[in-house]
């Protein structure tokens, strides 16, 4: 957990990981569904349907920003704890996948793409119904939407 919560988000290696703990690969997939299930970690991947669910996850959060700020109290990573929060209050009543562009793909809708006040378009540019939220705004403009009002969505 304390790795996750120090990553910028956690993209696990499963292989390297299962080897450096001496458990088989299937155990350790196994333990990161199980973290999931348990409301402790939220997983992105980049189609979770079907039997999908059960593989390897493309990034791991932790399920919220508390948890994070108790596991590596001094070393949170402001980028982590943006998208970490977006994903915990967007997982209430949506589902979000792990695009191409982008960091988050809403109900296979819209892409997001989370940053500070200084965040521009570039990385969602030519994508339809792309928005950006953006931290440390209080207001929104056009497609930036300040990250706050995302709390709104629990």
């Amino acid at each position: 957990m304390q790795i996750i919560a120090e990553s910028v988000p956690f993209i696990p290696n499963v292989d390297n990981l299962s080897k450096r703990i001496e458990i088989h690969r299937n155990t350790f997939i196994s333990y990161l569904y199980y973290l999931q299930e348990t409301r402790l970690t939220n997983h992105l991947h980049k189609d979770i349907s079907g039997i999908n669910k059960l593989q390897k996850p493309d990034k791991v959060y932790l399920e919220n920003t508390n948890l994070a700020y108790t596991l590596v109290e001094n070393n949170t990573d402001i980028g982590n704890m943006r998208e970490t929060f977006f994903l915990n209050q967007l997982s209430y009543q949506h589902t979000g996948e792990y695009p191409n562009t982008g960091d988050f793909w809403v109900d296979k809708k819209m892409l997001f793409e989370i940053g500070g006040k200084s965040k521009t378009g570039k990385q969602i540019q030519g994508e339809s119904n792309a928005y950006i939220a953006a931290d440390n705004i209080e207001y929104g403009f056009g497609k930036k939407i300040p990250l706050w009002q995302f709390g709104f969505l629990y």
